[in-house]
């Protein structure tokens, strides 16, 4: 298994990790992988465009900024 070390880490930081670690009764190496795997394997965030059906063609030639916009301003 591979070794870790990270240089000039904030304090702060390292002290909200280890009350983390403390907190799910863990090392801090064992929170620091925890936290990456979990953070590594979550799928990457994708845009409302991206959708196929569901509406998608709604949105072809609408600005969402816009239409947001639009639709804050409907409830003054």
């Amino acid at each position: 298994m591979a070794t870790l070390n990270v240089k000039q880490f904030p304090d702060d930081l390292y002290n909200q990790l280890r009350e983390r670690a403390e907190n799910e009764h863990r090392s801090i190496a064992q929170e620091v992988v925890h936290l990456l795997d979990r953070t590594l394997r979550e799928p990457d965030k994708r845009s409302i465009l991206e959708l196929q059906g569901l509406g998608k063609a709604l949105w072809e030639d609408e600005d969402a900024s816009r239409f947001v916009d639009s639709e804050r301003a409907s409830w003054d």
